[in-house]
């Protein structure tokens, strides 16, 4: 169920934006590594506060 709901969040901003989307994909790639990785870090550790939160 949690990989269903991740995929739903995730296609929303494609789904409703294709063109807001496309540019958010560009300014990624623009990004180095390291944002990169940091904002995958912030992503993980507010998935875990979440799952604290709700649990």
């Amino acid at each position: 169920m949690a990989l269903a709901l991740v995929l739903v969040i995730e296609g929303l901003m494609p789904f409703l934006s294709p063109g807001g989307w496309r540019r958010m994909f560009m300014q990624v790639l623009q990004m180095s590594d390291g944002q990169i990785r940091f904002f995958g870090l912030c992503s993980v550790l507010l998935g875990l506060a979440l799952l604290a939160l709700l649990s």
